[in-house]
């Protein structure tokens, strides 16, 4: 690694500024020159020790960087370089110009919004099970189903795009962190257990139907602001592995009925009580919307990112345009109205 100025050199990327830093990996963002003149936004995501030093993760971690890779989806983080630079693994992605949908959560509550619109959420997870969808559908060079789940759906791990852009992220080494070092698990799974699966709980094999699960815990969350199961770490283990978890209306009375046995659907405790698939799950969520929101516009998530991020977005130049519209609808639900 070469420092010029404030510019550091990271093989072929020179590196930004730091956007944080997890129990695995430091992530920055990069730019990547591909001619004079010519140049793209990426993020560089870097492993730290120990994990750079095991032998078995680092395996895993460049097994799963190859799966990913061949993930080319509209609704997922393209991963397009992985390998090793100045001994350090690394990977690179997507620029997505946005925020996770944790901080979007965060930010409402901010302006006074406890939960998301109910079409707005139902169309944000309509984006999310098509990136589902794609994964868990790989096949390899064999037409073998490569069984891949995310295991790690959440706010954190959803990314929208100040366009209204949906993209998961993370899912090419959510399985290495996984299965990574035993003295560590601990503080992997640590901050996540209120989204895990039933199976999850009880270490068992995982398939598609577990990331059906999660998605609906991030879908009751953006309809709610809450989570089905809340409390400490032990007791919302508890609660998931035995289906104790509370009802969406508990939390809002006047939540469509047909859209919360849609989200009770998804979290049930039994795997084959769920959707069969993220397809299943979705086209159930589209069709909600196409009877119970017809007219909802697809612009409504860009100017919902517009007038939350406002302040970010005028200080990088891109002042958004909010309709007067918008800004009368979340004024009555301000207020309370529906």
């Amino acid at each position: 690694m070469t420092t010029g100025g404030h510019r550091t050199r990271f093989g072929k990327y020179e590196l930004q500024e730091r956007l944080g830093a997890g129990g695995m990996a430091v992530v920055h963002r990069a730019r990547y020159t591909v001619a004079e003149g010519v140049s793209r936004s990426v993020v560089i995501k870097r492993v730290r020790d120990p994990y750079a030093l095991d032998p078995a993760f680092v395996r895993m971690f460049l097994n799963e960087a190859r799966i990913s890779m061949g993930l080319s989806h509209g609704n997922i983080v393209q991963v397009f370089d992985f390998g090793q630079e100045e001994g350090e693994y690394f990977l690179a992605m997507e620029w997505v110009d946005g925020q996770p949908l944790s901080k979007v959560l965060k930010r409402l509550k901010l302006k006074g919004m406890a939960h998301l619109p109910a079409p707005l959420a139902v169309q944000l997870m309509v984006e999310v099970c098509k990136g589902l969808h794609h994964a868990h559908t790989r096949r390899d060079e064999e037409g073998r189903s490569l069984g891949l789940v995310h295991r790690d759906v959440s706010p954190d791990n959803v990314l929208v795009s100040y366009e209204g852009e949906v993209k998961l992220t993370d899912f090419g080494i959510a399985k290495a962190q996984w299965a990574g070092r035993q003295d560590t698990d601990a503080g992997v799974v640590r901050g996540k257990f209120l989204y895990l699966s039933p199976e999850q709980t009880r270490a068992e094999a995982l398939d598609a139907r577990s990331d059906v699960y999660t998605a609906g815990v991030v879908l009751f969350e953006l309809l709610t602001g809450r989570r089905p199961a809340e409390g400490d770490q032990v007791a919302v283990m508890e609660r998931i592995a035995t289906g104790d978890l509370t009802p969406p209306h508990a939390h809002v009375p006047d939540l469509d009925p047909s859209l919360g046995a849609l989200v009770t659907r998804a979290l049930a405790l039994r795997r084959d009580d769920r959707f069969t698939s993220a397809e299943d799950f979705q086209r159930a969520l589209a069709e909600w919307l196409a009877y119970r929101a017809p007219l909802f516009p697809a612009s409504t998530l860009r100017h919902l990112m517009g007038w939350l991020f406002e302040e970010e977005l005028k200080l990088a130049g891109q002042p958004p345009r909010i309709p007067e519209s918008f800004l009368r609808q979340v004024a009555q639900r301000g207020r309370g109205e529906q």
